[in-house]
């Protein structure tokens, strides 16, 4: 009995970080942004009111990677699709893989802010040397304007931070 409580405690510690994972990518908890589809933004209406959305970029300091984005704040109408440009070079002189992690501030702003396209959904290999333009296609969804919690809010602010990727795991 003690040994079946035990091997059931060791599998939802394993199933704990894939659960909240998708929990927050539901609900935009911790400003988890949601991730939606064309056919899904297509739908959506333009509400003709602006908000400014900030961009910020990171790496970690062992991954050999300049990144930021080409525009640093942006206005965008809020319910029309908009893209944003990140660059990154790899400083080193061998291949590296990256891949992002993000997250929005405020965070009950999170999930309102829709992800149509974007280099965070993968792994990014870069070639020693090589310069690259990543988009992110979004929007943010006129909800926003009605929930009590976030109808105030005149900036986001979309936060990427680059880890390297283990190849000797692959």
């Amino acid at each position: 009995m003690a040994g079946a409580i035990a091997i059931s405690m060791v599998g939802v510690g394993f199933a704990a970080v894939p659960l909240y994972q998708i929990f927050c990518q539901v609900t935009g908890f911790g400003g988890t942004t949601m991730r939606v589809d064309e056919a899904k933004a297509a739908i959506v209406k333009a509400s003709g009111k602006k908000i400014y959305v900030r961009f910020d970029a990171n790496q970690r300091s062992d991954l050999p990677w300049e990144f930021k984005p080409e525009n640093p704040v942006e206005q965008t109408v809020i319910g029309q699709k908009d893209m944003a440009i990140f660059t990154a070079k790899n400083l080193a002189a061998r291949p590296v893989t990256g891949i992002a992690t993000f997250n929005v501030t405020p965070t009950q702003a999170g999930k309102y802010f829709n992800k149509i396209q974007c280099f965070c959904f993968n792994e990014q290999t870069l070639k020693a040397g090589e310069e690259v333009r990543m988009p992110v296609l979004y929007y943010v969804d006129p909800k926003i304007l009605t929930d009590p919690d976030t109808k105030d809010i005149e900036e986001i602010t979309l936060s990427y931070t680059f880890f390297p990727v283990d190849q000797s795991e692959k």
